[in-house]
């Protein structure tokens, strides 16, 4: 009994520190928060009233940012900058929620999921540990991978749900995995300056179920963008034609994990063909060209 009456309070306590902090889901990012987008800009042609502007916080620092469904459950899109890094170390952390999203939580930054049945308070709008617990076929696969970024913490903010979807095994240690080598290698190696990264996913209807019910979006198709105006101009021909910007997309499948790669304009093209962006869409501000170019376009 008393052990129950501790359990109740520490419980109480927890909701009781999540209203008194500040609320990071935007109308339109902060300027701390445009950091993580080139020229300040986040993807256009996006708008639906179930996305919601997360700027990510860890540790008292905005990490990057996501736009999130809140109806299916996952992000449609993390934005981050880039980190050099030997892509091996990583941290041991708890995955991670964010009470931002609870309707009973003004808190403003991630936090381990709590013991108990609190998660029910904010399950609603987005994905909770038991969504993945009895998934054979899927594994939470990150849309901001840790060995994209340095600082242990900003690792670290990479272990929140709200920055993973469900991605078949084969894909995600296979092709996607390679991708994600292959994007750290050539940006360690010929990007001078600031990359800014935007991965997201495109969806067909298909879920995963929980108690009958939908509850997690499983993406259909990843994506991914890079743009860094900052490059080595006496990089290999066969790397130099990636910069300043190039993308590549792959099908969540066990049976065809492909990962394509092509310029950021022709991804735009298929992602308008197989999924909800207006004739808008566009990943990076004005293509990713640069302001002092004198190609530069209006």
């Amino acid at each position: 009994m008393v052990s129950c009456i501790i359990a109740r309070a520490q419980a109480l306590a927890w909701v009781l520190v999540l209203v008194m902090v500040e609320a990071e889901v935007q109308e339109n990012y902060s300027p701390a928060c445009r950091e993580f987008m080139y020229m300040g800009t986040p993807p256009l042609g996006l708008e639906d009233k179930a996305l919601k502007k997360i700027c990510q916080r860890y540790n008292g620092k905005p990490r990057f940012v996501t736009l999130y469904d809140t109806f299916d459950h996952i992000p449609v899109y993390s934005a981050y900058t880039f980190k050099r890094s030997d892509g091996t170390k990583k941290v041991d952390v708890p995955w991670m929620f964010e009470p931002q999203l609870s309707t009973v939580s003004d808190f403003g930054e991630m936090q381990p999921f709590p013991q108990g049945d609190l998660h029910h308070s904010f399950e609603d709008a987005q994905a909770v540990l038991e969504d993945y617990s009895n998934t054979v076929n899927f594994e939470r696969g990150h849309l901001n991978p840790d060995e994209h970024q340095s600082d242990p913490n900003d690792k670290a903010a990479t272990y929140t749900l709200t920055n993973v979807v469900p991605q078949v095994r084969e894909f995600n240690i296979g092709p996607w995995k390679t991708h994600e080598h292959t994007i750290r290698r050539r940006l360690n190696n010929y990007c001078r300056g600031t990359a800014y990264m935007v991965t997201g996913v495109t969806t067909s209807g298909n879920m995963i179920r929980r108690h009958n019910i939908d509850r997690v979006a499983v993406p259909t198709y990843l994506w991914s963008a890079y743009c860094c105006i900052d490059y080595d101009r006496n990089a290999p021909f066969e790397e130099r034609t990636k910069f300043p910007a190039y993308a590549a997309h792959g099908l969540n499948e066990k049976e065809r994990p492909e990962v394509l790669e092509m310029s950021v304009q022709q991804l735009e093209n298929f992602l308008k063909s197989v999924t909800f962006v207006d004739k808008t869409f566009q990943i990076f501000y004005d293509n990713c060209v640069s302001p002092d170019n004198g190609l530069h376009m209006t």
